[in-house]
């Protein structure tokens, strides 16, 4: 079986998942106004947009003469507007947009969680560095550059880490300091929400590595990676929005 259409099979089903549980999340939003549910809702509906875009892409290759090209850096294409905005999705260029959206209010989840106000300089180092990523996602690009492909994923992955690794040691460490049992769900669900959408990249990375190596794409990896992104929105909606309704 094309292993084209069965990642797009994949994505699909991972893209509805996704969706049901961002709108579960706005509901809760909608009745609360709580702004760290909205925070939460925007991390998710911006996740699921890039699962959507990398979606898309399948479809595109599927149905247009567009493929997929690796470690051809030197083959020239037609340079249209229309092109420009297509092979950014292909390339997963726009769903690596709209990660980097929910990094950023990953950081605003952070700090509400736990500070009182945004430390200056580390909001700067934010700003600058996910003005970075976004910069390279859309303009340092090349058709059939797989290596800059691969700067891409890392970049991203960076910037989830920088986020990511801090916000989960809290998380941890106030699980094992709380006794309230729906606080202890929340802290250790939104780890793992944290540690699932570092592992994603991890894996997406991996798999773009096993392309510079010569493979086809689409490794188990590949599919690791958005298998994890249905843990970690299954385990932030579980215990962390779920058990507030609950109780309310």
């Amino acid at each position: 079986m094309n292993p084209v259409f069965v990642g797009m099979i994949f994505e699909m089903i991972v893209s509805i998942i996704g969706a049901i549980i961002s709108w579960l999340i706005l509901r809760k939003y909608l009745i609360k106004r709580h702004q760290l549910t909205l925070y939460l809702f925007i991390i998710f509906i911006s996740m699921v947009i890039a699962i959507v875009f990398a979606w898309i892409s399948k479809i595109i290759v599927l149905t247009t003469d567009i493929d997929y090209v690796y470690n051809q850096p030197n083959v020239k294409f037609p340079n249209t507007p229309l092109n420009w905005f297509l092979f950014r999705i292909v390339d997963f260029r726009i769903t690596i947009l709209f990660v980097t959206i929910s990094v950023i209010y990953s950081y605003f989840l952070k700090v509400g969680v736990f500070e009182k106000d945004y430390n200056k300089n580390q909001r700067i180092l934010v700003f600058v560095f996910g003005s970075y990523v976004i910069f390279f996602t859309i303009f340092i690009y090349e058709r059939g550059n797989t290596l800059l492909d691969a700067i891409n994923f890392l970049n991203i992955l960076i910037f989830m880490g920088v986020i990511y690794i801090s916000f989960t040691i809290r998380l941890i460490s106030a699980y094992k300091t709380v006794n309230d049992p729906m606080y202890k769900r929340a802290f250790l669900s939104l780890a793992i929400m944290n540690l699932s959408f570092i592992l994603t990249f991890i894996f997406v990375l991996i798999d773009r590595i096993t392309i510079i190596m010569g493979s086809q794409g689409f490794t188990i990896f590949y599919y690791l990676a958005w298998s994890f992104v249905v843990i970690g929105f299954l385990g932030a909606y579980l215990g962390y929005i779920r058990p507030k309704a609950t109780e309310e």
